[in-house]
């Protein structure tokens, strides 16, 4: 989870230039601190409590609350309520701020006037200028309610002119229905000490429609022989209200494509998933793949062209009567679909939209076309959970993307619990390693001619506290999704060499060839060399007497610099084999590039010569190891399993095979008497 004081640094980047308040960077972010706190810890109130504390601070600029609420609404887990209630006390504190700005300014006007009798010209000239510039409504009446005066802005919140009012009083600009009360409340005010009250009150225009309005009524008394007289500030709550729900709809909706947005669709979701819901309920993710590529070449124009050809798509095959369209991301989409006929009617829906993004969006003559990753989730609804919905529909996203993008996944259970349990084993990889549960076993690699050990390949094994024993399988794959394998295969290349160096130093030359399986990641590493070379030193190990296992796809996956830095290890008497090889996915011209010392064929391969396999693929198995035989290099064969394929292999040229015919992997202790 993001703590609150990185929130708030977000928050400040995204307002910072629409400030026009006079704080530093670090009182800024320790502010917006503050308010996330507020967020997160409180509800309704605190959010307004939080607006109004905006416009104390001196966030006043329009600007600034559009950005505040949309940046909120996107990376905060706030709800609509919240938002809407911040936006609300935003209104409340500018219009409080606004009225004690103009009761200054209307006390520093009657001040004038007071001194008027020894600069009447100068006196009057600052208050009319008051008077006059106002944003509100001003209007200066005597005690019985004749007008004295009103200025320019409460004409045009009337509809007047100021000879409309000629004969008025000001009793016939209040609704009837407010004038007694606002009568009696004047008489208070007359006969209390108090100089001013605040009401909310109804007025009528010229054309008869009605307006709320907030009334800030001020007794003036002056000078015994002056009669006192009222001074009312008058704002229209209608136009202010009007603001108020403006800005709760920037705040529910997507300014681009105009669809709603993330924060909108998590309350269409708590929504559905309540008691009130619907029976079952469909939720469709959509990613635009790619999109950060289209941005980087054409342009942020040409991708906002592209988002909106997408929503058009999307409201195009599902208008409001099939499903609820958000965008959710950057390049991501929500469909929220109730009581769907079924789960093929859902994927129809889905392949037609689709099959709609096939024709290009043409911009300034380039044609630009992208595909899109779809997850499915169908569920029932009453009794759910809306961020569990949300989490497996990126989950399956997730599934779509992996398995070649362009497609779409549908929600499996099953499989959804099976990689949450393989992420946690692959996130609590530095915690066993810090623990010593993981070991390293040796599987020989034995010669098909004698049977002697060529190789020792290195197996990193878990002895897990609860789920016992786990196998390299097991954890390996999520382990390099989330970068944990680099810390690992470090951990494990030291391990094994410091136990190979004892070896070495007790058989000599006759200690068989360490064999390491090397991770993409890993080979991507700057220091890849002087990390190698330093755990070599360290133990002892002769460069020769280490193996590196490296995949078939591994040389297209490499730039040039990283390719030249494994030829240095090959220089350095580092044995480098390529791996699992089918004969399908190697490109010729990179795998040039490395000085190879062997190659090793997959299982595929090598059960294609057992005994009971088809004929197709026996024939695919040898033309594959007899094209191998021709690079002249030492040839070995992984998960052997029988003596038919033992026997099959040898006849084909290879040299040396591993697996369950020779034997399962064996711990650090049993490879003395192996080797001996």
């Amino acid at each position: 989870m993001v703590d609150s004081p990185e929130r708030a640094v977000r928050w400040a980047a995204a307002i910072s230039d629409t400030l026009l308040a006079n704080l530093t960077r670090e009182k800024l972010e320790q502010l917006l601190g503050g308010y996330v706190e507020q967020l997160l810890d409180g509800g309704v109130d605190a959010a307004r409590q939080v607006g109004r504390s905006m416009v104390e601070h001196d966030f006043i600029s329009a600007t600034t609350l559009e950005a505040t609420l949309a940046h909120l609404g996107e990376h905060l887990p706030v709800t609509p309520a919240q938002l809407g209630a911040l936006a609300a006390g935003y209104a409340d504190g500018l219009r409080e701020r606004t009225l004690d700005q103009q009761e200054i300014s209307r006390t520093a006007a009657i001040t004038a006037m007071r001194r008027a009798e020894s600069a009447v010209r100068a006196s009057e000239t600052k208050f009319r200028a008051v008077f006059e510039s106002s944003a509100f409504g001003i209007i200066v009446s005597s005690l019985k309610g004749d007008i004295i005066d009103v200025n320019e802005a409460l004409l045009t919140m009337l509809g007047y002119t100021a000879g409309d009012l000629g004969g008025m009083s000001g009793r016939d600009l209040v609704h009837p229905d407010d004038r007694a009360g606002l009568r009696e409340l004047a008489k208070q005010l007359i006969a209390s000490p108090f100089d001013n009250l605040r009401v909310e009150k109804r007025m009528v225009r010229s054309d008869g429609e009605t307006i709320q309005t907030h009334m800030a009524i001020s007794l003036v008394r002056e000078q015994e022989d002056t009669p006192p007289y009222f001074v009312t500030m008058v704002e229209n709550m209608d136009e202010m209200r009007d603001l108020q729900s403006q800005l709760v709809r920037q705040s529910l909706n997507d300014m681009q494509t105009g669809l709603p947005n993330r924060s909108q669709f998590l309350g269409w979701l708590e929504s559905a998933v309540g008691l009130r819901g619907p029976d079952t309920l469909a939720l469709v993710q959509i990613d635009v793949d790619g999109f950060r590529g289209v941005n980087d070449a054409f342009g942020y124009e040409t991708g906002d062209r592209v988002l909106m050809t997408v929503a058009g798509h999307l409201r195009a095959v599902f208008p409001e009567e099939v499903g609820k369209i958000a965008r959710i991301g950057e390049d991501e989409f929500g469909v929220l679909l109730m009581d769907p006929h079924d789960v093929p009617a859902v994927i129809a829906l889905v392949d037609d939209f689709t099959t709609r993004l096939e024709e290009a969006t043409w911009v300034e003559g380039n044609g630009i076309g992208v595909t899109t990753s779809v997850g499915v989730v169908w569920r029932a609804a009453r009794g759910g959970d809306a961020a569990d919905l949300l989490r497996a529909a990126d989950v399956t996203v997730g599934w779509a993307k992996r398995d070649g993008k362009a497609q779409w996944a549908l929600y499996d259970k099953e499989r959804d619990q099976l990689d949450k349990e393989q992420y946690a084993l692959a996130a609590s990889i530095p915690g066993a390693l810090e623990e010593g549960q993981f070991r390293i076993d040796y599987q020989p690699v034995r010669s098909l001619a004698d049977g002697s050990v060529l190789a020792l390949e290195a197996k990193i094994a878990w002895d897990h506290p609860v789920r016992g024993a786990l196998c390299p399988d097991t954890f390996l794959t999520h382990a390099s999704a989330n970068g944990m394998i680099v810390r690992l295969v470090r951990w494990a290349l030291a391990e094994a060499c410091e136990q190979a160096g004892e070896w070495y130093a007790a058989l000599g030359e006759r200690m068989p060839v360490l064999s390491i399986d090397m991770p993409t990641r890993l080979c991507q590493e700057p220091e890849l060399v002087a990390e190698v070379v330093r755990v070599l030193t360290r133990t002892g190990l002769p460069a020769s007497k280490l193996r590196f296992e490296l995949h078939e796809r591994l040389p297209v996956l490499l730039n040039d610099v990283q390719l030249e830095e494994l030829t240095i290890l090959a220089e350095h008497g580092v044995e480098l084999v390529l791996d699992h090889l089918t004969g399908g996915n190697a490109g010729v011209g990179r795998l040039r590039m490395l000085p190879w010392s062997g190659v090793k064929f997959s299982p595929t391969v090598v059960h294609g010569l057992d005994a009971g396999a088809n004929r197709v693929d026996k024939t695919a198995a040898v033309a594959l190891l007899e094209w191998a035989a021709i690079l002249r290099l030492p040839m070995y064969a992984e998960d052997v399993r029988s003596d038919a394929e033992a026997s099959r292999l040898a006849a084909l040229g290879v040299l040396g095979g591993q697996g369950s015919h020779f034997g399962p992997p064996v711990p650090a202790t049993e490879v003395p008497a192996l080797l001996i």
